[in-house]
């Protein structure tokens, strides 16, 4: 009884933190803050406040926890890139989340070695661990404050955040066997060509065939489509790295073209995982909170603003510039904003856990050490991206940064609407340019069933001469309508002999509230008014 009791105490707590952890997303995106910073600060509350404080001290399980965590946020990157608008600057993005990503992690260790004097070894070390942008925090900013950007830059931001980190994670794996003493000239350039070639190899190769089994498998059952796309990003990952190729490569190659090949169900997968990354997002920064000890975070702070000084001022800013200028078509305030907005995260403090169970002897508290570069980087640099790209003249508000994701029909869609015209009404017999449309409304199509043989059904392309006559079916085109609390239709139907059996439409609205937008009676579709009178057996469809 005890141990069952202790197990439903532990899932109600679960519980309770996945909801704690939504609703400081919603309070997050709404402030345009990484949601990262708000889940990380409730996991230090959580692991070190109160009387009874969530204690956890295992970095060896939190590693296992991140890496497969990693793998959903990875493959999720790839999924939600619109290749559509990352070809346009494929090469730049390459480029950052590679050669960039070498150059920050050298100008960072250059730093610790010749400022604070650390050994070489650890100087490269903690500079391959930051050497990654983050794509959650950057995903975060730009959708919250749908902040369109002049000349493709957010498309750069998007695809090198997103790519970035297996680069980061092979100078990791790269540095942590230097610091142990096991790496020679030969292993080094062995690994470095095994962690590319193979995670690419793997992640072409998967790709090919999770597309081909995504269009060609039939699924009997509902949401086992989702299963198995699970089960690819999965396989991305562990094929090549049991072979010591980067798996995180070949899961965001695999992502990538999943989520920008055409099958049955893909728009659904969007929803999927969104909803499992999120999910991971949150047990990763929360658990990644848990692990931190305030005591120790306030001695690493000194070092830690230096380091977050001279990665933002002079590392980033180094390798944006060396690697964008010679494109000469991205000028100084461009190349300052991507600067600007090169946020650290999750992956760096993933990549410091890894570094402490791997390494002897570490003379540093490397772990505390990032975690408070990257809570200043998302704390004060994330929340300030809006302002400097304004500042800096860098915002197209007619530019739509939703375009960027291939998620993009999801967030913007547009809304059909069909009307029957039946003789005598208002646009029976007029031309279409003199029916009076609301701005932002277009007749999009004419459907016109022949007046002999209605299953013969013309259909037109209208222009302003095109005249509607009764019988037309007229589909509009319209914006949906998005809010922080969507319009919600109910249905409801009427009892025989109840309460609104013979009362008109008026006196239904006065008790029950809200507005009823159409009644379905028998096989006919009423658009009602006040004086409507209700009958048993209708069905009322309505919004609050």
């Amino acid at each position: 009884m005890t141990d069952a009791f202790g197990l439903s105490a532990a899932l109600f707590l679960f519980g309770i933190i996945i909801f704690v952890c939504v609703l400081l997303n919603n309070a997050s995106s709404k402030r345009g803050i990484p949601m990262l910073l708000a889940f990380i600060l409730f996991g230090v509350l959580c692991g070190n406040v109160g009387s009874i404080p969530i204690y956890l001290d295992d970095s060896r399980m939190a590693e296992r926890v991140c890496t497969v965590a990693l793998i959903f946020i990875m493959f999720y990157g790839g999924f939600g890139t619109s290749w559509k608008s990352a070809r346009k600057v494929a090469v730049e993005s390459g480029l950052l989340a590679t050669a960039g990503v070498i150059v920050t992690a050298l100008l960072t260790g250059l730093f610790c070695r010749l400022v604070l004097k650390w050994d070489w070894a650890e100087s490269l070390l903690l500079g391959a661990v930051l050497s990654s942008t983050d794509a959650a925090s950057v995903f975060s900013i730009l959708r919250s404050n749908r902040l369109g950007l002049k000349n493709n830059t957010a498309p750069i931001l998007e695809v090198e955040s997103g790519s970035n980190d297996p680069a980061a994670y092979m100078l990791t794996a790269v540095m942590i066997s230097v610091v142990n003493g096991e790496a020679s000239a030969g292993s080094v350039v062995w690994m470095v060509l095994a962690q590319i070639g193979l995670g690419a190899i793997f992640g072409l190769l998967i790709a090919q065939g999770g597309v081909a089994i995504m269009r060609r498998m039939s699924f009997a059952t509902s949401g086992f489509d989702s299963l198995t796309v699970l089960a690819i990003a999965v396989a991305s990952y562990a094929l090549p790295d049991m072979l010591g190729g980067n798996g995180y490569l070949s899961a965001y190659i695999v992502g990538i073209a999943l989520g920008n090949n055409s099958f049955p169900g893909r728009k659904r997968l969007i929803a999927f995982f969104d909803g499992i990354t999120g999910l991971v997002q949150m047990i990763i920064f929360f658990m990644l909170g848990l692990l931190a000890r305030p005591a120790l975070l306030w001695k690493a702070l000194p070092p830690a603003l230096a380091i977050a000084a001279a990665l933002h001022m002079y590392a980033r800013p180094a390798a944006v510039a060396l690697l964008l200028t010679p494109f000469r078509r991205y000028p100084a305030r461009q190349q300052g904003l991507v600067s600007f907005a090169g946020l650290r995260g999750a992956s760096s403090i993933v990549f410091a856990i890894v570094a402490i169970t791997r390494c002897m002897n570490l003379e540093h508290d490397i772990f505390s050490i990032v975690f408070c570069v990257v809570l200043v980087s998302i704390g004060v640099e994330g929340s300030l991206v809006p302002w400097m790209a304004r500042k800096l003249g860098m915002v197209d508000d007619s530019n739509d940064v939703m375009k960027t994701f291939s998620d993009f029909a999801e967030e913007t869609a547009l809304h059909f609407s069909r009307i029957d015209v039946e003789e005598g009404d208002l646009w029976d017999g007029i031309a279409l340019k003199d029916a009076r449309l609301p701005k932002g409304v277009l007749v999009c199509r004419i459907a016109r069933p022949d007046r002999e043989d209605p299953s013969i059904v013309e259909r037109m392309t209208p222009d302003g001469n095109t005249v509607i006559l009764a019988g037309d079916i007229v589909i509009l085109c319209s914006k949906s309508y998005r809010s922080d609390r969507e319009l919600s239709i109910r249905e409801t139907e009427i009892d025989e002999g109840g309460e609104f059996d013979g009362k008109d439409l008026a006196h239904y609205c006065r008790s029950a509230g809200g507005q009823v937008l159409m009644i379905l009676r028998g096989g006919m579709t009423i658009v009602p008014n006040g004086s409507t009178v209700l009958r048993g057996g209708d069905i009322l469809y309505s919004h609050s």
